[in-house]
């Protein structure tokens, strides 16, 4: 008896990253001779998750492959929560930060054929503000970044300095305030970071701790502006210094600051709040991984 052919649904953002590849064109020449039934769904500018959600149960697929940032990762878990559907990646954004955590190869046909051949690996997410976050949340200084960001004309890490450098210079402490097992922390920060995963798009491992498919998640402060400490850190690996950077780790949290202060989501500036409130979605999704992950 022939086995089922494996239908394959590509979700594509077609304004992450530099747009110098056109993955439309590139999915297509990839499975010409493919066994694989393929399926390829193109966001429309500002799209619903509604229309996503439709296009993914029209396609009946095996698995859905997002192809873009962790923004597009996002849109695409939140459609497939709590289904057993693996979900793949095409790293296509700026950053791509989930991608590197989970050992996805940014060579387009490299990732292509992880994307068919994979194994899934169940993880958990965190739910903040009502908020699905996969990879990084954060508030203070590089929420301001992603803000920042946004805001310039080019992509690229050029932009992304230029943006830090900004951000340095301008962005002030945080007076933030939340309780972990009944202790109550008060503190001046820099920023404060939800971390599901354990290092940022650029590389930085923020949170060595993180693991995806635990059932806790890391608060990480950062009480100084420690550039050297974060370059020795990036460099070195060494320990942190306590009194610059602190970590903890909780299923559920609620943080308060003073005044309300820059918040962004996987890479998302969703403006500024005064009230952070997370907590763990245990076994969230299936993710197609790398073999290092």
């Amino acid at each position: 008896m022939k086995a089922k052919t494996q239908k394959i649904l590509f979700i594509v953002n077609p304004g992450s990253g530099n747009k110098e590849v056109d993955y439309k064109k590139e999915i297509k020449a990839f499975f010409k001779s493919k066994e694989e039934e393929l399926a390829i769904y193109e966001l429309p500018e500002n799209c619903s998750l509604a229309k996503i959600k439709s296009a993914i149960e029209k396609a009946y697929a095996d698995r859905v492959i997002a192809v873009g940032g962790d923004g597009t990762l996002k849109l695409v878990a939140e459609c497939l929560l709590k289904t057993k559907t693996p979900i793949g990646i095409i790293p296509a954004g700026s950053a791509n930060g989930m991608a590197k955590e989970l050992g996805i190869p940014l060579e387009l046909n490299e990732a292509l054929e992880l994307a068919v051949n994979g194994k899934p690996k169940q993880i958990h997410a965190v739910l903040i503000n009502g908020e699905l976050c996969i990879h990084l949340a954060d508030i203070g200084f590089n929420a301001y970044i992603v803000k920042k960001f946004d805001e310039l004309p080019t992509r690229g890490m050029w932009t992304y300095a230029k943006a830090a450098w900004h951000a340095f210079w301008y962005h002030r402490k945080m007076d933030v305030e939340f309780k972990i097992d009944k202790k109550t922390i008060r503190q001046k920060a820099a920023m404060v970071v939800v971390a599901n995963a354990k290092k940022y798009g650029t590389g930085f491992e923020i949170n060595p701790e993180g693991e995806l498919d635990d059932e806790l998640f890391e608060v990480i402060i950062v009480k100084k502006y420690a550039v050297l400490e974060i370059i020795k850190i990036w460099l070195s690996k060494l320990p942190w210094d306590p009194k610059k950077i602190e970590s903890f780790q909780t299923s559920h949290l609620k943080i308060t600051t003073k005044h309300k202060v820059h918040f962004q989501v996987d890479g998302e500036y969703l403006g500024k709040v005064d009230t952070v409130e997370a907590k763990i979605i245990p076994k969230a999704i299936n993710v197609i991984v790398g073999p290092s992950a």
